[in-house]
């Protein structure tokens, strides 16, 4: 039976979980049925292991939406990752405030902020697979093994590489403006239920 509120949705399977369900920070908001798949750690260590340099100070936010696939290992880099590239130097003096005599009012000038990451609706995110901060992923993307994904990517397309670039679009336009315009992942339950063979089809036509 379906259960969103599980954490480990596969009997006997302990590298895989239901991400929502084992997040603890307010700041890190999952939707249902987003999994993580872990064959490392424990993958309910994910915030400390996968979450890095995501700071209180910062106010950033990892926002993930419903039906993601995120395999093992892939990370997630905040704001306090970054150095200052408007400073004539690298070096991140701000938070040596001590050593400088400077504000700690100004910590946070020792990084460029670019925002919170948002990761769209049934998104797969491959093998250790990094995305940066200020990161936007549409629905329906698919990010390569390994990729760095500097740039926003466009809801169902496919990039990989470092810096990751588009590789192809995984429909045609018209599809892919049905499948935003339908959102199935926001469907009941029940609905996604009696859809399932279109869905894993590819058969957008047969949608009921």
């Amino acid at each position: 039976m379906m259960d969103p509120q599980k954490i480990y949705p596969r009997s006997k399977d302990r590298e895989t979980v239901y991400l929502k369900n084992v997040v603890t920070d307010s700041s890190i908001i999952v939707g249902d049925y987003t999994m993580y798949n872990d064959f490392v750690n424990d993958p309910t260590d994910f915030e400390k292991n996968n979450v890095l340099y995501h700071y209180p100070i910062n106010h950033d936010r990892l926002i993930i939406g419903k039906f993601c696939s995120i395999a093992c290992g892939a990370r997630f880099l905040f704001n306090s990752a970054n150095h200052s590239m408007t400073s004539l130097s690298t070096y991140p003096f701000p938070i040596f405030f001590e050593e400088w005599e400077l504000s700690i009012g100004n910590v946070t000038s020792a990084w460029d902020n670019k925002g919170d990451i948002v990761i769209g609706n049934d998104v797969w995110i491959g093998y250790e697979a990094i995305i940066l901060a200020g990161v936007t992923i549409g629905d329906g993307a698919i990010i390569g093994t390994r990729a760095v994904v500097t740039k926003d990517v466009p809801p169902y397309t496919i990039v990989g590489g470092v810096p990751a670039k588009p590789i192809r679009k995984r429909f045609s336009d018209e599809i892919i403006s049905s499948l935003l315009e339908t959102r199935w992942w926001d469907w009941p339950e029940e609905k996604i239920s009696d859809n399932l063979a279109a869905i894993q089809s590819g058969r957008i036509e047969q949608f009921r």
